[in-house]
């Protein structure tokens, strides 16, 4: 049996629990569209306001800690929120929810409170004296109560359930804990207005206030520097810090307080370590910073995708990225981002997981997909790309990759530019398009005799016309360009050379059903296809899926490992734990051990070799998986 007030009543409502907030909308608009007395109702109007601003100050907290370039030397605990925390604590703001109800009811109650004066000194200072002599030690005495036993598995083991600490695990909790935390930020309130000396900036700052100090609590990068201690030593008492609450979550028994250690002090139950491990990460910033074993150098694909980032929105980071309404009113500000990063940003850390005791980490570079087809962009992309190169080199990372653009052949002929300008480099630099050569053609069934290539004479092409020409497969090369054509056609073996074919119009695979796109394709184009026809695809962004009697493959990707760890991002359009396959090639790369660079040209006899190797280390096909 489900213990009572364990569950929210709204749980399976989704996003349509947003609706709960209606009433109060409505009452708002009809007093100002229809009511002579506008003030009479405006408590609707401050309690909306509030509950925005509450979770305004959760998502400014979130995106402060997901903001790793900043904050990844003074991370309490290492490893990254997961996508398993990530759905736990989707539901976090439920306690807005429960609170906005409850002032509605006061405010319906009470009348008297929608007359308050906007400000009065006195009320500030009765609620601050309520907080500490009564607030606090009914919420130390209650969270203690709350780690009994049959408190603790029914109600607080859920809040204690999230591995890290996050700004969103400080709404992650149930009913009753957050009722109880009604009466907490309540009682000053309460307590300040029936003195006389309530106001409308006291509710305002109080109730803000303490949702800023819990999410400084539950923010896995410490924001206190130790030096405040140092210089007024008392303060730690009044004060808590991220350092001090993480003890409480990886030590239950202690630092049980709300903001005021003192409290622990005068119960006995202070974590001596707390300053210690305070002090530590504080002042050691700087040399924290593990050094990752592999880095994926990734850049930005458009304006609408840039909002696709664990700093902007959490949860939309979670899940593959699609375009959505409520990311409209966001462009014009992710544009001048975009100016803004264009002239003065660096390189910087996106996202990480672990795998197998090995940090993987994301890179980006700070340029959007159209500025790498700009000439006088191209110069300044290569030294980006060659800055993280160097950086890498210097930190003592094994391997890193090159994302789609950044080792366009145009660019910097697939890495072979930086690889010839630093010969002494340690680090070992992988485009990654052996393994996406890979899984391309592992997508085909043996009874596969012709296929149409488009984009046939670029990298990824060539090796896939040699590779099946190998296996006495037709291919049928759309290219313009003899002279490409005819040095392609003197790699493959002399006796294989009749099965590559030049075709320079779409017409000559209307009878073909497997098609391999490389270079973008228009409907038009798409349309000379028989029906029945599989478009496989290695260009990006992809073809338009406009034919109903076809199908359409995905880009080249790969599910990492199931034993993969602290991974809370999808990238780009995959689905969770799926990677692209340049990237899972490095990850293949690294794993292995490799000692050679992958620039340049697609080596065709090591596209098996490296298949097997992915295969062999736990990473799947997706489309094996979804099958």
């Amino acid at each position: 049996m489900v213990a009572p007030l364990s569950a929210w009543p709204w749980e399976h409502l989704g996003i349509f629990k947003y609706i709960l907030y209606g009433p109060l909308a409505a009452k708002a608009w009809y007093s100002w569209m229809y009511e002579d007395n506008i003030l009479k109702d405006l408590w609707c109007i401050h309690i909306l306001l509030i509950c925005t601003l509450r979770g305004f100050i959760h998502q400014l907290w979130s995106s402060y800690n997901n903001m790793f370039f900043l904050t990844r030397n003074r991370w309490i605990k290492q490893q990254g929120v997961d996508f398993k925390q990530i759905d736990d604590e989707w539901d976090w703001d439920n306690f807005i929810i429960l609170q906005a109800m409850l002032a509605s009811m006061a405010s319906l109650i009470f009348p008297s409170l929608n007359t308050l004066p906007l400000w009065n000194l006195k009320g500030f200072i009765a609620s601050l004296l309520l907080h500490v002599t009564i607030s606090e030690p009914l919420y130390y005495w209650a969270h203690r109560f709350f780690h009994k036993p049959y408190l603790f598995n029914h109600y607080h083991s859920l809040h204690h359930s999230s591995p890290v600490p996050h700004p969103f695990t400080a709404g992650h909790a149930t009913p009753l804990e957050h009722l109880v935390l009604c009466t907490v930020i309540g009682i000053p309130l309460t307590g300040s207005i029936l003195m006389g000396y309530g106001s409308t900036a006291m509710i305002y700052g109080h109730v803000l206030v303490f949702d800023f100090f819990r999410c400084l609590g539950h923010s896995n990068a410490e924001v206190v520097p130790h030096e405040v201690f140092n210089k007024l030593p008392l303060l730690r008492y009044f004060i808590y810090t991220p350092t001090y609450h993480s003890l409480h979550h990886t030590e239950m028994e202690t630092n049980f307080c709300l903001f005021m250690p003192l409290f622990d002090a005068l119960g006995s139950t202070l974590n001596t370590k707390s300053l210690e491990l305070h002090k530590k990460i504080t002042s050691n910033s700087g040399k924290n910073g593990r050094v990752p074993d592999f880095v994926f150098l990734a850049h930005v694909v458009d304006i609408m995708s840039a909002m696709h980032t664990p700093f902007a929105l959490r949860s939309f980071a979670s899940t593959p990225f699609c375009m959505r309404m409520f990311l409209l009113p966001f462009w014009p500000l992710t544009f001048i981002i975009m100016l803004v990063m264009w002239g003065w940003s660096k390189t910087f850390l996106f996202s990480f997981y672990n795998l197998r005791c090995r940090l993987h980490q994301t890179w980006v570079v700070p340029r959007f997909g159209f500025q790498y087809f700009l000439p006088f962009a191209t110069k300044g992309i290569n030294k980006h790309i060659e800055e993280a190169i160097l950086r890498a080199d210097r930190l003592g990372v094994k391997v890193i990759s090159l994302a789609a653009l950044n080792k366009n052949e145009a660019l910097n002929g697939g890495g072979t530019l930086f690889v010839n300008k630093h010969p002494e480099l340690k680090v070992r630099v992988v485009h990654g398009n052996t393994l996406t050569a890979a899984v391309i053609l592992n997508e085909f069934s043996k009874d596969v005799k012709e296929v149409f290539l488009t984009g046939a004479t670029s990298k990824l092409g060539r090796a896939t016309a040699l590779y099946l020409c190998r296996k006495r497969v037709r291919v049928l090369m759309l290219t313009s360009s003899t002279e490409r054509f005819q040095k392609i056609l003197k790699e493959a073996p002399v006796d294989c050379q009749n099965y590559l074919v030049q075709v320079t119009k779409y017409q000559a695979a209307q009878n073909c059903k497997t098609w391999i796109v490389g270079k973008w394709i228009t409907p038009w184009e798409q349309s000379w296809a028989p029906s029945g026809t599989h478009f496989h695809q290695f260009v990006v962004p992809p073809i338009l899926p406009i034919r109903r009697d076809c199908t359409y493959g995905d880009l080249a990707a790969m599910r990492l490992p199931p034993d993969v760890e602290g991974l809370g991002s999808c990238e780009y359009t995959m689905e969770r734990g799926v990677v692209h396959a340049c990237h899972a090639g490095g990850v293949v790369h690294q794993l292995e051990g490799w000692s050679h660079h992958e620039v340049g040209a697609i080596d065709v006899d090591r596209i098996d070799l490296v298949w097997e190797a992915a295969l062999k280390h736990g990473l799947k096909p997706v489309s094996s998986v979804n099958n």
